[in-house]
């Protein structure tokens, strides 16, 4: 665990000086700041998890979270899986859990094995909730597909993209939040 948390650690540092100094993160041209939307629903009415136990709000909370509703015949959705599978590549280190929420559109998308089948044809390694009954979808207040929500340590949702695109935004917020820590809590 020890070796964790040191290798944790420069990871952090390493973003801290490559995005400014001190811990103070510059701010991007055409960056907009991030906002405050409320506290991150828990994930609930989960049928299967895969890739992972299941998780909870609570226990990933220090932690950046990027929570990604999709489902595997979306188009969009997988146009948007390289990016956030990059993300989860590049960052997981560091401090992001990536939580690929699958709603399924169609009946046969709430086949386990069929959501098993596209995780593993797709690459992906992240945490997969499989929603079939809609409800973290609705926890949310979700509409659409492919949606983003990234989450603090402090567990509130700080930006929310729905659709493809917005891919250097989304990143630069991952790195803010990873480099700045939990913010503090607004008096």
């Amino acid at each position: 665990m020890m070796r964790l948390v040191s290798r944790r650690g420069i990871l952090v540092a390493a973003l801290v000086t490559a995005l400014g100094v001190g811990g103070v993160v510059p701010a991007r041209a055409g960056q907009r700041p991030l906002d405050d939307f409320g506290p991150a629903a828990d994930f609930t009415g989960i049928e299967q998890w895969l890739n992972s136990e299941p998780l909870t709000m609570a226990s990933l909370r220090g932690k950046v979270v990027l929570v990604d509703f999709w489902t595997y015949t979306c188009v969009n959705c997988l146009n948007t899986l390289p990016y956030v599978t990059k993300w989860y590549e590049r960052y997981k280190d560091a401090g992001l859990v990536v939580v690929g929420v699958h709603t399924p559109e169609f009946p046969f998308e709430r086949q386990t094995s069929n959501v098993r089948t596209a995780i593993q044809r797709l690459g992906i390694a992240y945490p997969v909730a499989q929603d079939n009954r809609y409800a973290t979808w609705q926890a949310y207040g979700n509409q659409y597909w492919p949606a983003a929500y990234l989450i603090d340590q402090n567990g509130r949702i700080v930006l929310k993209h729905f659709g493809e695109g917005a891919y250097a935004e989304m990143e630069a917020a991952i790195q803010t939040l990873l480099a700045t820590g939990p913010r503090a809590a607004a008096q």
